[in-house]
């Protein structure tokens, strides 16, 4: 059994790590010429540090990043509304870790290459088709120059090619991004370590101006700073495709945050003083009752595409390169264990993907906001109880598989 990955991402390069791990012979198939560390910030919850430990590189993951000791959620007044603790403080026999995700990124990587050697890791092959029948399966490449590489034969393609996944459109030709009507802007800033060092914090709600802001490396420049991940939400109409290669213009959102200035965290200060503002409008795909057709199959963003909220995407995606390695292993026959990976993750990802757009984690802040109205509050209890919002996170773990088990 031989398997051909299109994608070397997160899902891509963990499903290469699984299959060797396994004794499956893979290759995986990269895009980009170079794999170079750009990007922004990514937390990784207990259940994604779960999957990362079982491939042996959790411990390098958790020394490049900064463990999470709680959660806190404010209102755009700069009032706490709920904390809580998370990974290694919450009982998780795992910690939860913020990290730069070129650094998650390099780390699979270089684990694939080591693992498997240079030849088994090709970069500059973007899947551009597929064709299949009884023997087989035939991908099509090419490079970024445009320039037509020789086909590849394999028992399985395993498309792990993204959001603009070409597998997913061959399989869905009318398949389309939809747009939630959020615009997001993201940076990173070099600032002093907020509230613990080691604080994930959601302020505001997209009605009225959301920020999510956790530190992903610490002592950036020798001088004791972080350099410190933020995204800013606000709900609208406007929307245009690209990616998070495009740069963000300040005063497109500024606005919203000048007057956000609390005795904890100059916000106004954080987002101007950003070493890069990137834009991308919050999408996702309406999910597909089936990923699996003969020997080719979807898995991670190609599969569940799913809005930046909750830090779940890579934890989905490193679970699905995990069962799906798993039935390739329990089941020699290629289409048969296809099957099975479709009937064990298509279901609970789409769920996930769901909940995402209804009830993500800031739900909290959106409750709040609708008991209090958009002010400050007295009494919080008064309104809703620690309690209660502790029930609406816990029920946000549960769907998306971290919950602690009672």
């Amino acid at each position: 059994m031989h398997i051909a990955i299109a994608g070397g991402g997160i899902a891509g390069l963990s499903l290469t790590l699984n299959l060797h791990n396994l004794g499956i012979s893979c290759t995986v198939y990269e895009r980009t010429p170079k794999v170079k560390e750009i990007g922004v910030g990514i937390t990784l919850l207990p259940h994604a540090m779960k999957e990362f430990a079982a491939l042996g590189i959790d411990k390098e993951l958790e020394a490049q990043g900064i463990e999470n000791i709680d959660s806190c959620f404010f209102n755009r007044f700069g009032q706490l509304i709920y904390k809580e603790p998370r990974g290694r403080y919450a009982g998780y026999q795992v910690p939860e870790v913020g990290i730069h995700r070129g650094r998650l990124h390099l780390t699979l990587f270089k684990a694939a290459r080591e693992r498997l050697g240079a030849d088994r890791v090709l970069t500059d092959h973007k899947c551009v088709g597929f064709e299949q029948d009884d023997q087989g399966v035939t991908v099509h490449f090419e490079s970024a120059s445009g320039q037509r590489l020789p086909p590849v034969k394999a028992d399985a393609l395993i498309a792990c090619d993204g959001i603009n996944s070409v597998v997913r459109k061959q399989l869905y030709p009318q398949d389309a991004i939809a747009f939630g009507g959020i615009n997001t802007w993201r940076g990173v800033s070099r600032h002093k370590p907020i509230l613990t060092g080691r604080s994930y914090m959601r302020v505001g709600s997209i009605r009225t101006g959301k920020l999510v802001i956790y530190p992903i490396i610490n002592d950036v420049d020798g001088e004791g700073n972080q350099l410190i991940n933020w995204m800013a939400e606000i709900e609208g109409s406007q929307f245009h495709k690209n990616d998070w290669n495009e740069a963000g213009k300040l005063d497109d959102f500024y606005h919203i945050y000048k007057d956000w200035t609390f005795d904890w965290l100059d916000v106004a200060a954080l987002i101007r003083n950003s070493d890069m503002i990137l834009e991308y409008p919050m999408v996702d795909k309406d999910p597909i009752d089936q990923w699996t057709f003969g020997r080719v199959t979807l898995a991670g963003d190609a599969a569940h595409p799913m809005y930046p909220r909750g830090s779940n995407g890579s934890a989905q995606s490193a679970i699905d390169a995990r069962t799906l390695a798993d039935c390739l292993a329990k089941d020699k026959d290629v289409i048969g264990a296809l099957k099975a990976y479709d009937a064990a993750r298509v279901g609970p990802a789409n769920k996930v993907v769901l909940t995402n757009r209804s009830n993500p984690p800031d739900f909290i802040n959106i409750k709040v906001e609708d008991l209090v109205g958009d002010r400050p509050f007295d009494d919080l209890d008064k309104y809703i109880t620690q309690a209660e919002l502790r029930e609406l996170s816990d029920n946000y773990k549960k769907i998306a598989g971290f919950a602690l088990p009672k």
